[in-house]
């Protein structure tokens, strides 16, 4: 019951314009944030159509209940999937359910119409672009993407190969395709449902957006290396990085809500993840100096932020502007300190950054800021066939779209430090100058004591031909003038 009546308390804030809905949904330090985002942004979808219901069957005369908790569970009960509690409330509302579904149906009878989203006020419509597909990432560490498919084949759903453009995202029924870009991503409509899925229940298939799979994809950490999600809750990132590094290696996560830490602590279990150390710790304050971080090299930082790429959460309200305004300053200002903080580890080689926020103030403005206060990192080009890039000049990150790549709104940068000696010998991940291809320079050679007296000056003339081909030359040809005079000397 704790989620509605949390749901409620959110939609009865909002109607009296106390705070924008994203801001009071991401202050609500609820633990499941995933489910309370879906109820509160449906709930005031269908609002007008569930005050109309409620209002001509009495319900709040015959349960007693104020009109926010109402409209939260008749939405469950006629349009969700179905109330989520026990008790007396259940069994008040399961009492009204003929009632209730009588009047729906006069409703859609009334203004003839046969679907529940035709009943929405056209200022409340999604635009096509807005029902997104159903994405199913495979778990690799408890299956196989074959497997995962032959299995779904087997269950009755319909394999399409692989796509190789959006418009193959228009699926219908219990077709699904693979993903042209991720091949452990599965596609299918927009109504599949797999939450009572035994592949899903198993922890075979993870239930992530694309765009949500990209930050872990594309940090891509090798096997046995040290890895830190900074900001890890609800684990679906952090999973998919154990899923990459095929549980070898050690991977710390870090989240400052306890709630949220328990509840991806059993999201990891049923996923197979053995190779995480979970920590109830603000990453701020972790120092990079640790023992335990020495061998970090890869950190993926999605941090706390406005939530505005959520379909759900779009909330253009203009008498918000002024405080969401003042809310991105202060989300911009902590994801920036988080950046630099993440930098500061010694061994660092690679960082993302994402966002599910469509604001330049959390994404470019962040990163341009990051680059001009760190001069030994760079950006990373990244997936070049991606249809929508960074703002310029940072068209090295990518951006995510309901439109344009058919997933939620995210951005994502990949971060290299390049001042350390050890980076620069690493193959890059992207065509650089023909300048930077240059091999590097040769270790000094360990000499021995005895023998290093004899040689120096050979090692002085090694250095002057490092410096210069004509100096070279000459350097040779006195270097064969004096072994000819000690071999002149030997023999005499």
């Amino acid at each position: 019951m704790a989620l509605y009546i949390k749901a409620a308390e959110i939609l009865q804030k909002a109607e009296m314009k106390q705070g924008a809905l994203k801001t009071l949904v991401y202050d609500s330090k609820f633990p499941n944030i995933k489910q309370l985002f879906a109820l509160v942004c449906e709930t005031q979808k269908f609002s007008s159509v569930l005050q109309e219901i409620i209002e001509a069957t009495k319900l709040l005369k015959h349960t007693k209940l104020k009109m926010p908790l109402a409209k939260v569970l008749v939405y469950d009960v006629l349009i969700g999937r179905g109330l989520k509690c026990g008790g007396a409330w259940k069994a008040k509302l399961m009492k009204q359910r003929p009632r209730l579904q009588a009047e729906l149906a006069r409703m859609k009878v009334r203004r003839k119409v046969s679907r529940n989203e035709d009943l929405l006020p056209a200022s409340v419509l999604r635009a096509p672009g807005d029902l997104l597909p159903r994405y199913v990432r495979v778990n690799t560490l408890k299956t196989t993407v074959g497997d995962a498919v032959d299995y779904l084949k087997r269950d009755g759903f319909c394999y399409r190969g692989q796509a190789l453009k959006l418009e193959n995202f228009t699926l219908k029924n219990k077709d699904f395709m693979m993903d042209q870009h991720l091949p452990e991503l599965l596609v299918f409509s927009p109504k599949a449902d797999f939450h009572d899925h035994f592949l899903y229940k198993a922890g075979h298939i993870i239930l992530q957006d694309k765009a949500s799979c990209l930050p872990a994809h594309l940090l891509d950490p090798p096997p046995g290396s040290h890895v830190i999600d900074a900001c890890a809750a609800p684990g679906n990132k952090t999973s998919h990085l154990a899923a990459i590094m095929e549980n070898r290696g050690r991977l710390f996560a870090f989240d400052l809500d306890g709630k949220r830490l328990a509840t991806m602590s059993t999201l990891l279990l049923r996923a197979g993840v053995t190779c995480h150390q979970l920590a109830n710790q603000d990453f701020l304050k972790v120092d990079p100096d640790g023992p335990q971080y020495k061998d970090v090299e890869y950190i993926l930082l999605d941090p706390s932020c406005s939530g505005s790429g959520m379909v759900c959460l779009r909330d253009d309200d203009a008498a918000d502007q002024e405080e969401e305004k003042a809310r991105l300053a202060s989300l911009a200002s902590f994801q920036l300190r988080c950046l630099n903080h993440g930098l500061r580890f010694p061994r660092l080689k690679r960082l993302v950054y994402s966002t599910c926020s469509i604001h330049s103030q959390e994404n470019e403005e962040v990163i341009t800021a990051c680059l001009q206060q760190n001069p030994n990192v760079r950006l990373v080009p990244l997936l070049p066939q991606w249809p929508e890039r960074g703002q310029e000049p940072l068209s090295q990150c990518l951006r995510a779209s309901p439109t344009k790549t058919r997933t939620h709104g995210f951005f994502v940068a990949l971060l290299e430090k390049v001042s350390d000696a050890g980076s620069m010998k690493e193959k890059p991940a992207v065509p650089i100058s023909e300048a930077d291809r240059m091999p590097p320079a040769p270790s000094a050679v360990e000499m021995k004591p005895d023998a290093a007296e004899e040689n120096s000056s050979d090692a002085e003339e090694t250095l002057t031909f490092a410096a210069g081909d004509a100096d070279g030359s000459s350097s040779k040809k006195k270097r064969r003038k004096r072994k000819k005079k000690k071999k002149t000397a030997k023999a005499e």
